[in-house]
């Protein structure tokens, strides 16, 4: 759907139903501000730590495995200390939905005396659909990867068997599928079932392009969609279906009589409908450029980071052959001397699971590279620009402190240390 017939459903729908603030137009949208990565997490934190608790509490009631083998598999990563990001990201979409939903004349009511406003808990328990699957992601990708290390910790890999991981990993993305169907929006579902499909096919790709050395930047930008953005994507546009759906019913209910009961309204069905299709999009490109500039990062992390932080050795993603925005920029300005070199390294040392004190040397000289043709800055750049535009896409809604905390999200994603 295209910004201007965007505008065009906004402006459609009644005054008395929508908030009637107006988005601030795009050149008034601020410009990146650099803030400390500490005093990001902590203004951050100090207003999520309660959504925090909750969801970590709430994995841990609705894992329910029937062996207690698969429990501590799972619990190896999946309570290892993970940022609790996607989860986090559909509970502050939903609320931004409901939010600024409040305008609703509710039969003489108020919004905040419906059941879907002391419905927390179902918010946060179909949040954690996304946490799930990650963690099932991640189980699989380092039994792929060989990894050894994961937050810090040896890889569940290096602990148990390798079949014995991977059933677990299917077990944790099974739950998140039955979770899933319990929501009984059949988008969601839809959103979930393509999610797994383009992460399957993102890891694929990443394998068939291991030590590629002419990879290219749009090959690059697929991949990293595909395994990283997709996930964080779908879990904001899912936090607006559940929120939009549960608090006024499906389309095909708006559609009928009793769907009216509820509300006085002053606009169409169909056009409230298109009106929730507008928001579900505008989270939807937030996810999408968020997930971009959060891979971006990392990847820049694995050359710029420390092992302390890290919690793994950097250089990793160069040692498994992985080609990333810095490096793929650099071979693309390289000399022929300097393109020679650092080809040579990936065809001949990427992609062995080689001591890190071996191959450090290699490592340093790519470094060396990377920096030369400006490979850590451009891929900075980048990052940031996806940042701003996950920021821009925030702009209809009015502000309030679940668009404040998604704001600094958006920054927060390329300050990280880990």
């Amino acid at each position: 759907m295209t910004n201007s017939m965007n505008q065009k459903i906004l402006k459609e729908v009644s005054p008395s139903i929508i908030n009637t603030a107006s988005p601030k137009p795009a050149h008034n949208q601020p410009p990146f501000k650099e803030t400390s990565h500490n005093e990001l997490k902590n203004r951050i934190v100090s207003k999520v730590s309660t959504d925090l608790a909750n969801i970590e509490k709430t994995l841990h009631d609705n894992l329910t495995p029937n062996l207690s083998l698969v429990s501590e598999i799972a619990g190896h990563l999946l309570f290892s200390g993970g940022k609790r990001l996607r989860p986090l990201l559909m509970l502050l979409s939903s609320r931004l939905c409901t939010q600024t939903l409040d305008k609703f004349d509710v039969q003489n009511s108020t919004i905040e005396q419906l059941p879907i406003r002391n419905s927390v808990d179902l918010f946060v328990k179909f949040s954690t659909i996304f946490e799930y699957l990650h963690a099932a992601t991640l189980l699989h990708d380092d039994v792929v990867d060989e990894a050894q290390m994961r937050r810090g910790k040896p890889s569940a890999h290096s602990r148990w068997s390798v079949p014995k991981v991977v059933l677990t990993g299917d077990f944790l993305l099974a739950r998140s599928l039955s979770l899933a169907a319990e929501t009984k929006i059949p988008e969601i579902i839809a959103i979930m079932a393509k999610i797994t499909e383009d992460m399957s096919q993102g890891e694929i790709e990443q394998m068939e392009y291991k030590s590629k050395v002419d990879l290219t930047e749009s090959q690059y930008l697929k991949i990293i969609e595909r395994k990283t953005a997709v996930l964080i994507q779908g879990a904001c546009r899912s936090g607006a279906i559940l929120a939009h759906r549960l608090k006024n019913g499906s389309k095909s209910t708006l559609g009928h009589d009793e769907g009216k009961e509820n509300f006085n309204w002053q606009t169409t069905p169909q056009k409230m409908f298109e009106y929730w299709q507008v928001r579900e999009e505008a989270l939807d490109r937030y996810g999408y450029h968020l997930g971009i500039a959060f891979q971006m990062a990392d990847d820049l992390l694995d050359y710029t980071g420390d092992a302390a932080a890290l919690g793994k050795n950097p250089g990793a993603d160069i040692r498994e052959g992985k080609l990333t925005l810095p490096l793929i920029h650099a071979l693309s300005k390289a000399n022929d001397e300097d393109s020679g070199v650092m080809k040579n390294i990936i065809l001949n040392c990427c992609g062995k699971l080689e001591d890190f004190n071996n191959s450090f040397d290699n490592f340093s000289l790519m470094l060396e590279k990377i920096n030369k043709y400006k490979g850590i800055e451009y891929t900075e750049s980048h990052a940031k620009h996806h940042v701003e535009q996950a920021k821009k896409s925030l702009e209809l809604f009015q502000d309030c402190e679940a668009k404040e905390i998604l704001m600094l999200l958006a920054d927060y994603s390329i300050s990280r240390k880990v």
